[in-house]
């Protein structure tokens, strides 16, 4: 079924030649269109909500396990180090590892999908993911624990990195910020449990039960994703294939039978070709065929089914490139990484303030970082409803005109309160105030932190059109290195100046991430709009 929305664009759309060599010359219909409403069959806007519905929750569970996995090791940390005659180094480096490693392969991830398809991307990811588990579960050396985290992460990194861009296949830009919402709030749900989860398997069954209890969960996630997810990734709607595509027809390599079939077909020295060169001024100076610079052009389905594109041609570096080149998707990825740098560095730091002066085992410990959690959970979805009311209401009253950075106005309200209560967290810690306290500016932050991020996260999806997997990917490596960043400072500087100086440090850093994330707010589409043109 071709979308509706899609045929639109279709009709009375004029016929171009494109030359594409000596041989051949090859006719496209020009389709002057926003590409993600690009004409498809079996359109995934237009599915049942039953289907997306089973996609999101499929997704979510994947991504809610990667998470799991980051933590869910912490309470088995001693008796690791103990079984595996380990240094406390080594045991820094399976955390470390994880999270580095985590948000790299996802570029790559996101390349094949542009090739494969997104059912394929996962399926194998989270395979490697299922198969890693299995041998930490079962390893004699600390080594072998360090090497198959770091393939864990690698294989977790797809959950994480194109769920997101996913999401953006089967929903309309109205819709995302409710949906990325709860998309988001899986991935910390896992964090919040793992602590708990960790601390019940560890000193029930002993540390291996935690790995194999992961192994089981990322299974059963591998057989919904063989059996139950259909694949959402449309050719038609993404820029980098669209490129691909028309590189290849400049280049000649298309062949007759497609042309053949279209009845398009003539050879290069055929007269019938002049009339239909009328609608471009010089066809051998067809030069250029970026997609993006030119409005775009949209090649419909039957020019892919001949085409056939390998890694080698979907090179994930130019369209990174293009991304983080544009100021306001650097600006956006910034302000991401450092709410999610915050996310790591208090989940860390808190277990060992309550460890330290607190007296709590690591049962105890997990219990108050599940207010973190809930809040998070909380804010991702409710902030995510307001964004998508927010970007409505506005579009309506500019006219029925809508453009992305419109979302991030519904960040504002949480500005204003995100760096006092982290301030207050910094002081209720470093005074030893009672537990009750810590649990309630915990919840307060992680609701105040990712309602600004389900809009950030659905806002770059929205800004950069046909090329979701590759900046989801992006601001996935970005909140990695963060974090990364975050954990290995973290204990030194809350060793050096205590809980108060850091987290009123992280205070005034969540203010740099706001006043980026404002900026954006403010200029974006003035920043966006000049990038765009200069691409022309």
């Amino acid at each position: 079924m071709v979308s509706e929305e899609g045929t639109r664009h279709v009709q009375n759309s004029p016929r171009i030649a494109v030359e594409v060599g000596s041989p051949v010359v090859a006719f496209y219909n020009e389709i002057k269109t926003d590409i993600e409403h690009a004409a498809v069959e079996d359109d995934p806007f237009r599915w049942a909500n039953a289907r997306k519905t089973t996609i999101l929750i499929i997704v979510s569970a994947g991504s809610m396990i990667a998470g799991l996995a980051v933590s869910i090791q912490n309470p088995a940390n001693a008796q690791i180090q103990s079984d595996l005659r380990a240094s406390t180094s080594e045991i820094s480096w399976t955390l470390s590892v994880f999270i580095l490693v985590q948000g790299v392969p996802g570029l790559l991830w996101s390349a094949i999908s542009e090739i494969k398809g997104r059912k394929f991307v996962y399926v194998s990811s989270v395979a490697i993911f299922v198969a890693a588990s299995a041998i930490v579960a079962v390893s004699k050396t600390i080594s072998l624990v360090i090497g198959m985290r770091a393939l864990q992460a690698a294989g977790s990194s797809a959950l994480m990195s194109i769920a997101a861009a996913t999401l953006a296949d089967i929903y309309e830009p109205h819709e995302r910020g409710t949906k990325m919402g709860i998309y988001y709030s899986a991935p910390l749900l896992g964090p919040a449990l793992g602590p708990v989860l960790g601390g019940v398997l560890t000193q029930g069954l002993g540390w291996r039960s935690v790995f194999w209890f992961i192994t089981i969960c990322a299974g059963v996630v591998l057989i919904a994703l063989v059996f139950l997810f259909k694949d959402t990734f449309r050719k038609e709607r993404s820029l980098t294939y669209q490129n691909v595509l028309q590189i290849r027809a400049k280049e000649g390599e298309l062949q007759h039978q497609h042309l053949d079939k279209s009845s398009h077909a003539f050879s290069a020295s055929d007269k019938p070709v002049q009339p239909a060169l009328e609608h471009i001024a010089s066809p051998p100076q067809t030069g250029d065929l970026n997609v993006e610079a030119n409005g775009p052009t949209v090649a419909p389905a039957s020019c892919m089914k001949d085409v056939k594109v390998s890694l080698a041609d979907v090179n994930p570096f130019p369209p990174l490139l293009k991304i983080l080149t544009r100021l306001n998707n650097l600006a956006i990825l910034f302000a991401s990484g450092l709410i999610f740098a915050f996310s790591y560095s208090v989940s860390y730091t808190c277990s060992r303030t309550l460890s330290e002066y607190y007296g709590y085992n690591a049962l105890q410990i997990g219990l108050v970082l599940l207010s973190y959690g809930i809040g998070s959970i909380c804010g991702c979805l409710l902030g995510g409803r307001w964004s998508d009311q927010t970007f409505a209401r506005l579009k309506q009253e500019n006219g029925g005109q809508s453009y992305a950075e419109m979302r991030l106005a519904s960040t504002r309200p949480a500005m204003w309160f995100l760096p006092p209560a982290i301030i207050g967290y910094a002081w209720v810690c470093e005074k030893q105030i009672h537990v009750a306290a810590i649990c309630i500016i915990l919840s307060l932050s992680g609701f105040l932190s990712t309602w600004i991020y389900a809009s950030t996260l659905a806002y770059i999806v929205d800004a950069n059109p046909g090329r979701s997997s590759t900046v989801v990917a992006t601001n996935s490596a970005f909140r990695c290195v963060f974090a990364f960043v975050a954990t290995e400072v973290a204990i030194p500087i809350q060793v050096a100046i205590g809980d108060g100086y850091l987290y009123t440090l992280w205070g005034g850093i969540m203010i740099i991430m706001e006043i980026l994330t404002l900026a954006v707010l403010y200029k974006g589409k003035k920043w966006r709009e000049a990038c765009e043109e200069k691409d022309r």
